[in-house]
């Protein structure tokens, strides 16, 4: 146990799960689509549907997409910040199978028009879990600079992937693969202990095979300025 277990997030309430935890899917979520968000299509589930509005839950998850962080005094006034900032909004029902009672679902259009679709859960104490990009299992917390590669499921893509991050001494913490069939779609999501070079996440993304990449740095420039470089097929 560590002090962050016994005392919490630092961050505006009144719900570490509800809003803290919210306002970091929010957060990761643009931060993944790399760009100011415009539109967002927002589905509840569970208890984020049930008691959500009670604890801030909305506003809480427009801050994050805003780029707010979970100890920005301004999350209440969320609506009204968007508002401002030209991002259209709307909130909606779903229920979503095998995921943590507080989950979510966003669809996000960006100022490019970039597209992102997260399933995202607050797993407690203000920690969350990505669960789904674009419909591929993924399964990574946001807590660490992260590369999500799209890729077709052949030899090879795996050992390209990682050989790059060895030659630009980038320590993996931890990776994941999943693929939707044989010969499919693949996912790799490969947290690291370093920043990924802006070189090798472009040098993954012109190889052939590869669909989309996406890569959440965590330095602290706000994610417009340092925002996830993203290929689509």
């Amino acid at each position: 146990m560590n002090l962050f277990d016994v005392l919490g997030p630092v961050m505006v309430g009144p719900s570490s799960s509800h809003t803290a935890g919210a306002v970091k899917i929010g957060y990761i979520s643009r931060r993944l689509l790399g760009e100011e968000v415009l539109d967002a299509k927002i589905y509840l589930h569970g208890s984020f549907l049930a008691t959500g509005k009670g604890h801030g839950t909305d506003r809480a998850l427009i801050a994050g997409l805003l780029g707010l962080k979970p100890d920005n005094m301004n999350i209440p006034n969320s609506f009204e910040l968007a508002k401002e900032k030209g991002l259209h909004f709307e909130f909606l029902h779903t229920v979503l199978k095998d995921v943590h009672a507080n989950t979510c679902k966003l669809i996000l259009k960006g100022a490019s028009n970039r597209e992102l679709e997260i399933i995202a859960s607050s797993i407690g104490g203000g920690a969350i879990k990505i669960v789904k990009i674009d419909g591929l299992d993924a399964n990574f917390t946001g807590d660490y600079p992260t590369l999500i590669v799209h890729n077709q499921d052949q030899p090879g893509h795996v050992n390209e992937v990682t050989s790059m991050l060895s030659h630009k001494s980038v320590n993996i913490a931890t990776m994941q693969l999943y693929r939707d069939a044989r010969g499919g779609n693949a996912v790799m999501v490969i947290e690291c202990d370093q920043e990924i070079p802006k070189q090798g996440v472009d040098w993954i993304a012109h190889l052939e095979g590869i669909n989309k990449v996406t890569y959440l740095s965590l330095l602290d420039p706000d994610p417009v300025s340092c925002s996830a470089i993203t290929k689509e097929a």
